[in-house]
């Protein structure tokens, strides 16, 4: 998994995406998914969520009907937080597929290895009845 910074000049913006790279057995090469994460603040440098995880919903805003009201800042901070999350979560995600990917390969070393295992002991087997 990694982070891509990519700057759109019509727009004058900079968006940031995920990048999750992943073997097109099919192709037979290295394929990548993109996933836009938001866009960089010009005067700040923060990542500003965009999106539908990025939009604040309709009754997230404060209404005179409740005691806690939820700053602008505290908003942001939140959003950030669960952005930072959501980088980590697909970085695990990516290495336990990593992983994964390593135990079947393993898995199928072993099988060869126990396959040779017992040729040789019928091999040997044989020998010894002759």
């Amino acid at each position: 998994m990694a982070i891509i910074k990519q700057y759109h000049k019509d727009t004058d913006t900079t968006y940031v995406y995920e990048s999750i790279s992943y073997w097109d057995a099919e192709k037979g090469q290295s394929r990548s998914k993109r996933r836009v994460i938001g866009k960089i603040d010009p005067q700040t440098g923060e990542i500003i969520p965009t999106g539908k995880r990025g939009r604040t919903k309709k009754n997230e805003t404060s209404s005179s009907d409740t005691d806690i009201s939820i700053t602008s800042e505290d908003s942001t901070d939140e959003q950030n937080r669960i952005l930072e999350l959501e980088i980590s979560n697909a970085a695990l995600t990516s290495r336990i597929a990593e992983l994964e990917a390593e135990v079947r390969k393993y898995q199928s070393v072993i099988g060869k290895i126990s396959a040779l295992s017992e040729k040789i002991n019928e091999t040997c087997g044989t020998l010894e009845q002759n």
